[in-house]
């Protein structure tokens, strides 16, 4: 697949003399590189047990005291489209 990074100037040139010296291309450095730091990630980091979720906080009105049930994650990605909705609509006005 194809894909396009930028890359600081003296990574790029360090990448490319440590390729050329090894004898590969840049292309299969940078891939071979990459897999590895993710196979190290990927062995330092996968938990043995699985947390257990737990329930989102409450939240209560401070002068009521009424609580105010937990929000679903497409309601909240609702409510922020339409504030973006929103921020985009007074941008025009302007």
């Amino acid at each position: 697949m194809r894909t396009t990074i930028d890359l600081p100037d003296n990574l790029l040139r360090r990448a490319k003399a440590t390729a050329a010296l090894r004898g590969i291309k840049l292309k299969e450095f940078i891939a071979g590189s990459i897999q590895a730091a993710l196979n190290r990630a990927t062995a330092s980091t996968i938990p043995t047990e699985r947390p257990k979720r737990s329930l989102p906080p409450l939240i209560a009105k401070a002068m009521t005291g009424v609580q105010i049930p937990a929000l679903t994650k497409e309601e909240i990605a609702e409510i922020e489209m339409e504030e973006d909705l929103d921020k985009l609509r007074r941008s025009f006005g302007r």
